[in-house]
């Protein structure tokens, strides 16, 4: 099943007609039926464009582009324009910028500028995606919907007074009464105990430390005051145009807002991807990121956005190295895209991303990045019968963002080294390296479908959460530091696992931060030693087997690792996992998807029958297939082994699919 109606795989970027005269656009859908472009963005940053005054619309310029890409063969994926409210809305209504934690209000002049409760944005944002919904539902260009744009970039929360009006209308939702609010935030601590619901704002600015359990109910609720904005748009679309898909663009694994919730609430989930060419483990922490755009639906998902080369805000724009876009962009088919799309399609003349790379880079078409956008595009098109394919994976990480809220919450907790981003690689990335495929999961999904789930942290753990991971049947591996409040950010009767403990068979006493530049060794009964820098636990083993001990130091001969069952409990966070993983995963019979290990640098997914082999390192790469089939790249046979120069992919066909 196909994500639009537009069949295959599909092939585009962000269109920005407005920012050039006329005669271009008609250049510009020719070179793009030349490179294969099947669908593009229109209107993201249109506002001011499209409506001069509240209710006055001019879409004379946008029926004449959407009816240009129609004519030749090019569909849009349609923005409703509210990114940005206009200069004259900002005017006539100033408070609906944001205010930051200090109490200034920003101004207008970047992108963004807007407070996410402000009933005045709301409703001029719902104004707008209605006209747009009546005067384009029916235009046969139309594919989808791109509600705002980048939500949480630069605006991820407003202090102002409308928010703190919104804030305690949620906090009423939520605590139920005044009563319940001063419980769950524990406000008998330093004296902050509330009256009157007049007296509760938003966590900002302080002379010290704020409530973290307020912070954690400003992370949700700033979270929710987006998604509302998302949410208020999308119900107009559907109420004019049913049958058109929704979408907003993510930001891989982003710490604002809760993907899980927001998923939950699109039709297609699309996300921007810029992977930086200067790191070596880009593609890592790429894969990492698609595969949660893949888990959020448990279906295929769309690159809405990635860069063809340099970007335009990093210290350093480092471009892609020949071959290297083209790899970036099969890598994310590979774990589950049904299409490759760019920032940008014609690279901008002036404003903020002139020197952000396009597909059609200032030089014209007599660059290397034409030619490769041609190429690609080429490519793409040979990978049409991939589109909808799913990945079937039997481990899990999960991932909760209350918990991630509460484990970053500032100047509260034992340590501030431990994050989870950094956690979720740091198991991630030996799995990645043995071609095995992973799912992303909340902690309340069934994971019954799983052999391995992998709890990288669960700072915040409920009954109910530790209940469902008592009831998997595979192996499960909890990480340290898990199981230490409740949602209120209240610490666990009992102390941590807390509601862990009769599964894990442990208690920790004592949590033992690693101070910067310090180690802790950790010694398995076969002699196999570990290196800790960051985190260690003073454990008490109740019923659990010991896996692992600390070798030197205050913590010399306790448990480190423990087993009860099949449970795993690492105490401490050693700097390679693999050791420990591999047991684990030997023991549930996973194994990668060429059953034969892989050569350093190349990645190796399973996407339904096809294979996908990328080679990310700097030399060449002899890979043993698992099958005979066709190269749908090239379209070359393959049996045996496949050599992969640097930086090349193949794209595996197994014979009994041909």
């Amino acid at each position: 099943m196909s994500l639009t109606r537009v069949p295959g795989m599909l092939f585009g970027g962000d269109y920005n007609p407005e920012q050039w005269p006329e005669e271009v656009w008609e250049q510009d859908v020719r070179l793009m039926a030349e490179a294969g472009v099947n669908v593009v963005t229109v209107a993201v940053f249109s506002w001011s464009r499209l409506e001069s005054a509240p209710g006055v619309f001019d879409f004379g310029w946008l029926d004449r582009v959407l009816d240009l890409l129609h004519a030749h063969g090019i569909a849009v994926d349609l923005a409703t324009a509210t990114a940005t409210p206009p200069p004259w809305l900002v005017r006539e209504h100033p408070e609906m910028q944001p205010v930051d934690a200090g109490g200034t209000r920003l101004g207008f002049g970047s992108r963004q500028g807007y407070c996410p409760s402000s009933p005045v944005f709301r409703a001029g944002t719902v104004r707008l995606a209605r006209a747009m919904a009546e005067r384009y539902g029916e235009h046969p260009a139309l594919v989808m919907w791109h509600v705002g744009n980048e939500y949480g970039d630069h605006t991820v929360e407003c202090f102002c007074e409308e928010s703190a009006r919104d804030f305690r209308r949620w906090l009423a939702d939520r605590h139920g009464s005044l009563e319940g609010l001063n419980t769950a935030w524990g406000t008998s601590c330093w004296g902050q105990h509330y009256t009157e619901w007049t007296q509760v704002e938003p966590p900002r600015k302080a002379p010290g430390p704020v409530n973290p359990a307020q912070v954690l109910d400003w992370r949700r609720f700033s979270s929710d005051a987006l998604l509302a904005c998302f949410e208020a748009e999308r119900r107009v679309l559907k109420d004019v145009t049913p049958d058109v898909p929704v979408t907003t663009n993510f930001m891989s694994i982003l710490h604002h807002l809760d993907y899980w919730t927001w998923a939950a609430a699109e039709d297609v989930v699309s996300d921007d991807a810029y992977p930086d060419p200067a790191d070596p483990a880009s593609h890592v922490k790429a894969a990492l990121s698609y595969d949660l755009m893949r888990s959020l639906k448990r279906q295929p998902w769309l690159l809405l956005e990635s860069a063809p080369g340099a970007v335009s805000w990093r210290e350093v724009n480092v471009p892609k190295e020949p071959g290297l876009m083209r790899l970036h962009s099969l890598q994310a088919v590979a774990h589950g895209s049904d299409g490759v799309m760019f920032f940008q399609w014609r690279q901008a003349a002036y404003g903020p991303e002139k020197f952000h790379s396009a597909m059609l880079p200032h030089g014209g078409t007599d660059t290397r990045q034409w030619r490769e956008t041609l190429e690609l595009g080429a490519d793409v098109r040979r990978l049409a019968e991939v589109a909808g394919a799913t990945t079937s994976a039997d481990v899990a990480l999960v991932l909760d963002w209350d918990s991630w809220w509460g484990l970053e919450a500032p100047e509260s907790l034992p340590s501030n080294r431990l994050a989870l981003h950094a956690l979720l690689l740091s198991w991630y990335r030996p799995l990645h390296a043995r071609g095995i495929a992973v799912d992303l999961a909340p902690p309340g999904r069934d994971l019954s479908s799983y052999k391995v789930v992998v709890v990288p942290n669960l700072y915040l753990c409920t009954a109910e959460q530790a209940a469902n991971l008592a009831s998997f049947p595979g192996r499960l591996v909890v990480g340290p530091f898990s199981g230490v409040v409740d949602a209120a950010d209240q610490v666990h009767e009992g102390g941590a696992p807390g509601p862990l403990r009769e599964l894990l068979g442990v208690r920790v006493e004592e949590f033992w931060p690693i101070p910067d530049g310090l180690t802790q060794q950790v010694v398995t009964p076969d002699g196999t030693r570990l290196t800790a820098r960051t985190w260690s636990e003073w454990l008490t083993v109740d019923d659990a087997q010991v896996v692992a001990r600390y070798r030197g130091g205050p913590l010399d001969g306790r448990a480190a690792v423990t087993r009860r069952g099949h449970a795993t409990y690492l105490g401490c966070l050693p700097d390679d996992l693999t050791p420990l993983l591999d047991e684990v995963l030997a023991g549930a019979g996973v194994t990668g998807v060429t059953g034969t290990d892989l050569p350093a640098g190349v990645e190796a997914c399973r996407r339904g029958a096809y294979l996908f082999l990328l080679n990310h390192g700097a030399a060449p790469a002899t890979v043993t297939l698992p099958a005979a089939g066709t190269d749908l790249l090239t379209g070359r046979p393959l049996h045996g082994h496949v050599v992969l120069a640097p930086r090349d992919a193949v794209v595996l066909k197994p014979e009994e699919i041909s």
